[in-house]
């Protein structure tokens, strides 16, 4: 069962009329958004052969009117397999955390709908969200996503879970931060030392929140870049990879950290320090600005997430003992 819609969703919603025409130009959209809209498009067919199944069965029984229902009987079977789906624009930390992998399957099994993920940094999520590739958005940069709000394409920003970030690197520890619960102190030290660092450089969320770190602690890395300071470029996993690899410090977010299968000798050095504290936001895509969302879907899904049931599976998840996220919606 799913509870009531936090307070404001059904104000904000009702400020809103899906668009309906065959003659809007749509933005260039991925083929995994190609491939669902083909998808939706089907069970629009299957449904209208339903309905016309139904009459031809009402009028005769007849071997032919058999024969129609036999064939429509077959196209509906074809396609039963296109259930309802929304795409979900993503930070990439979510994924590689396994969340998706715990709770899609039972928002499925309770709602009916199969959601097709984008992992993505938080960054190239929004502009994907932006260009209407996807139906909900769930990142991780509060002050990107309220501006996505406040440009008008998405309908309202809530509060969905949170964790925190970690700053690991090798148990040798060459920049002595071990223990430290101030995180600004711990990139000083770092830097100090040209210490090899590890950044996502990619405008994720991870980055965002990496870079005001820095710019809260008077320091520019990017100055250094190629030398000590390492932009990879690349999702949460991968850069952990590297960082191993090339022996570097890293800011991550827990989660991944603790799925993370590649540790060898790091090891979580910071920790601690509120500045760390990592917030994940949940936003429907505005269906007019972007009419071809599908938006009743959608905003099931993020009322399951957002009610008692889905607020309970979050808080659930957990991995070799760990809790991995903790549920916060209001």
């Amino acid at each position: 069962m799913i509870s009531d819609r936090p307070n404001g969703l059904d104000q904000k919603l009702s400020s809103y009329t899906r668009a309906r025409s065959w003659n809007i130009a749509l933005p260039a959209t991925s083929s995994i958004t190609q491939r669902v809209r083909r998808q939706r498009l089907i069970s629009k067919v299957t449904s209208l052969f339903k309905g016309i199944k139904r009459r031809i069965r009402r009028v005769i029984f007849s071997k032919s009117a058999k024969k129609i229902t036999f064939s429509l009987g077959a196209l509906i079977s074809f396609s039963s397999c296109y259930a309802e789906s929304i795409i979900l624009q993503s930070s990439t930390s979510t994924k590689n955390s396994g969340f998706y992998d715990y709770i899609l399957p039972m928002i499925e099994e309770d709602t009916g709908i199969k959601v097709n993920v984008v992992a993505v940094g938080t960054g190239q999520a929004i502009k994907n969200a932006e260009r209407c590739d996807g139906d909900v958005l769930l990142v991780h940069a509060k002050a990107a996503e309220k501006k996505f709000v406040s440009n008008g394409y998405g309908l309202e920003r809530f509060d969905l879970m949170f964790n925190d970030f970690v700053i690991v690197g090798p148990s040798g520890d060459p920049a002595n931060v071990t223990g430290s619960k101030d995180a600004l102190e711990a990139l000083k030290s770092i830097a100090s030392q040209q210490t090899p660092f590890a950044s996502r450089g990619d405008n994720s969320g991870t980055h965002k929140a990496e870079k005001k770190l820095w710019k809260i602690s008077g320091i520019d890395p990017g100055e250094a870049s190629g030398i000590w300071y390492l932009e990879t470029g690349s999702g949460m996993g991968s850069t952990l990879n590297i960082a191993v690899g090339k022996g570097a410090y890293v800011l991550s977010d827990r989660a991944t950290w603790i799925k993370f299968a590649n540790k060898q000798d790091f090891k979580i050095h910071v920790q601690g320090d509120e500045r760390l504290f990592n917030q994940y936001g949940i936003i429907l895509i505005n269906p007019t600005k972007c009419p071809d969302v599908n938006f009743k879907a959608g905003q099931t899904f993020l009322r399951w997430l957002l009610s008692d049931r889905g607020q309970s599976a979050i808080a659930s998840y957990r991995f070799g003992g760990s809790q991995l996220f903790f549920p916060n919606a209001k």
